[in-house]
């Protein structure tokens, strides 16, 4: 290993030992670069590793709200602006139980890289709150929504930092929070979010962008290896908005998703999760009950297994993460490996720990593709939307997909492009964090020392 990395490790464990995932994020990072950092030892003379590494600002800010009965509670919110190098900080809102700074951190960390992929004029940010929206009130969420954004809206703005949505931030909430950012500032920054609604400024195919993206850059995969979508049978875990934009381009391409899980267990589909009437009952189905997906298989008469996830399974040509991180462990990486399936598609945030990345890489029949690559078609869309509402544009919904498809098939490009530059070879891994890293890099090196 590269001294500077190694060095650069060892502080980063030092430092942020209580914040695991950010951790793990760095370190899988700076593995990936190593080629790239022997090249240049003028970033060891500038310290740009641990700059890097380090949150340009990070604002934490209590939010107090009341619910129906009228008593009051208190959560955390978080605003992580961790690079702008090459543009106004970019990311989602995260409401869910488990948030914390180390996720926040990990999470703003892996978008800088990703909205470098785009090719987008975008730096990297993210927040939330630990307040969790499920079994609250509209009224409830409504009220948590204008005391979060009471406290962020000093920090945020079109040319400085456009949060959108993430777990737990629909359309719903961001239409409450810009609500709010609007009566605070007095006019219409209708840019200062995305994720918005159609009828404020919202962009079309938003909720399906992530996973529409992820399949366009899969079918770029498959076409590296002279393969092809037709009839592929896939394996998705989750099924909320990235699933089901999965499930609807795969079966536009003829393909299919024939496992889905949740929180209950896994659902086995071996017809495939492909017409409309399924597809729609899945958004019925979570809107209803985000934490059980056995209604889909009681409606469907399909098979349902409780309490299990189907990694291993040996009748699915592909599998895609696309649910939480730190979903797939090393002994779930071993029945992976086991199953000799050839593709794994991460599409959630660090779905994969890093020993289970580092085993699934070592097999020689798999691909191995990354999430900051895989999912940036959602972030693509989001940037795409700033560019309607600073142009007063509302561009159609073949448009928009047209855009994601280009940009998908050339982060995959420049990914392979990159990793080959290395004499990596065929490494997407390496590849997209380099790519990534390289325009940052080149950003923070002409800027000076801040």
């Amino acid at each position: 290993m590269d001294s500077y990395i190694k060095n650069t490790i060892d502080l980063i464990y030092d430092t942020y030992r209580t914040q695991p995932e950010f951790v793990q994020a760095v370190e899988e990072f700076l593995l990936s670069i190593e080629p790239v950092i022997r090249n240049h030892p003028e970033y060891e003379k500038n310290d740009l590793l641990m700059r890097l590494v380090t949150p340009e600002r990070l604002f934490k800010f209590r939010v107090v709200w009341t619910d129906d009965e009228g008593k009051a509670h208190t959560n955390m919110g978080y605003r992580c602006q961790f690079n702008g190098a090459i543009g106004p900080y970019k990311g989602g809102l995260r409401f869910q139980k488990n948030v914390n700074e180390s996720i926040i951190k990990f999470l703003a960390f892996e978008q800088t890289f990703k909205n470098s992929l785009t090719g987008l004029p975008i730096g990297g940010g993210k927040g939330g709150s630990d307040f969790d929206p499920a079994g609250k009130s509209e009224a409830e969420i409504m009220r948590f929504c204008q005391s979060f954004m009471s406290a962020l809206y000093r920090y945020i703005g079109a040319d400085v930092d456009v949060p959108a949505g993430d777990m737990g931030v629909s359309q719903r909430e961001i239409g409450y929070l810009f609500g709010q950012y609007r009566r605070l500032k007095g006019n219409f920054e209708n840019g200062v979010l995305t994720g918005k609604g159609l009828s404020y400024g919202g962009s079309l195919i938003r909720p399906e962008a992530t996973g529409y993206g992820a399949v366009y850059y899969l079918d770029e995969v498959l076409k590296h290896e002279n393969d092809t979508l037709e009839g592929k049978r896939i394996g998705v875990s989750g099924y909320g908005n990235v699933a089901w934009g999965i499930m609807k381009k795969a079966a536009e391409l003829n393909a299919k998703v024939i496992y889905m899980s949740g929180p209950d267990g896994y659902i086995r589909d071996p017809e495939g999760i492909i017409t409309e009437e399924k597809l729609n009952y899945i958004l019925e189905m979570r809107m209803k009950d985000p934490m059980h997906c056995r209604p889909y298989a009681d409606r469907f008469k399909c098979e349902f297994i409780e309490g299990k996830k189907f990694w291993g399974v040996e009748d699915v040509d592909i599998y895609m993460p696309a649910a939480v991180q730190n979903d797939v462990g090393f002994d779930t990486a071993k029945l992976i490996a086991k199953s000799g399936v050839k593709y794994y598609i991460e599409v959630a945030n660090m779905p994969t720990t890093n020993d289970a990345l580092t085993l699934l890489r070592s097999c020689d029949h798999m691909i191995v593709a990354p999430s900051k690559a895989v999912n940036a078609g959602g972030v693509g869309v989001s940037a795409l939307e700033m560019s309607q509402n600073s142009e007063r544009l509302s561009w159609t919904k073949e448009e928009v997909d047209s855009q994601l498809h280009r940009m998908m098939v050339n982060i995959h490009k420049e990914s392979m492009k990159a990793a080959e530059e290395y004499g990596l070879g065929y490494d997407l891994v390496s590849g997209a964090n380099i790519a990534g890293f390289k325009k940052v890099a080149d950003a923070m090196m002409e800027q000076g020392l801040f």
